[in-house]
């Protein structure tokens, strides 16, 4: 256990403790309290854990291998994510990238040590710390001083209010359904043999009265929607 310790892994556990409480911090009180996705929290934290180990153990080959293998490893990894899942929003996505880029900058940073001079070598765990603190205080002020509107798909029957002339009609239409306080409408495909169009209603309030509505329509009809 001592000859584990004194060979870095010792920093390395460090390092890993400070990346999942940094991560867990910014996904629990930045994004899930507005998201409320358990699911999206779940996949932050898992992802945290696995990029860390998973770069840490390329970081232990020759080091221009390691920084290939890196690249080609996250390239591979955000390849799966685009083309295997659902898509994901802008802003669970965004959250995503930092909890991954974090995770990378933990791993990546040299353990710590002293040389023949007695000079402290390496990264050192304060400026992993700095860096730490930039991204939370960065990802809290635009958190608190941008307002994200929330949106849904809505497949609307009242197909003769979407015209320009009665668009206040509409948006009330809306805001009586769904009760919701609508902030815009974006008309996208419209079916006049069904009398159906499709809408993105933009409205306010937090990301757990959003109903994920998709619906099961072919992808031409979501065409400039």
């Amino acid at each position: 256990m001592q000859d584990i310790f004194s060979n870095g892994f010792g920093d390395t556990l460090l390092r890993f403790a400070i990346c999942v409480l940094v991560n867990w911090a910014i996904v629990h009180f930045l994004y899930f309290r507005k998201g409320k996705r358990q699911d999206f929290y779940f996949t932050f934290m898992v992802i945290s854990v696995a990029i860390y180990f998973l770069v840490y153990l390329m970081m232990g080959m020759d080091r221009g291998k390691a920084t290939m293998g890196v690249g080609l490893g996250l390239f591979g990894i955000f390849s799966i994510m685009r083309y295997r899942t659902d898509s994901m929003p802008v802003r669970e996505m965004t959250y995503l990238f930092v909890v991954i880029c974090l995770s990378v900058v933990h791993a990546m940073a040299d353990s710590l040590g002293i040389d023949v001079n007695g000079r402290l070598i390496g990264t050192p765990v304060m400026e992993l710390v700095v860096i730490d603190v930039i991204t939370i205080l960065v990802i809290t002020l635009l958190e608190r001083t941008l307002k994200i509107e929330t949106s849904k798909l809505v497949q609307y029957d009242r197909i003769e209010l979407i015209k320009p002339e009665k668009r206040q009609e509409l948006i009330a239409d809306l805001e009586l359904r769904l009760g919701i306080a609508v902030t815009d409408v974006k008309v996208g495909a419209i079916d006049f043999l069904r009398d159906m169009a499709m809408l993105r209603v933009y409205y306010q309030g937090d990301g757990d009265k959003e109903i994920d509505n998709k619906l099961k329509i072919k992808n031409s009809e979501y065409a400039n929607v």
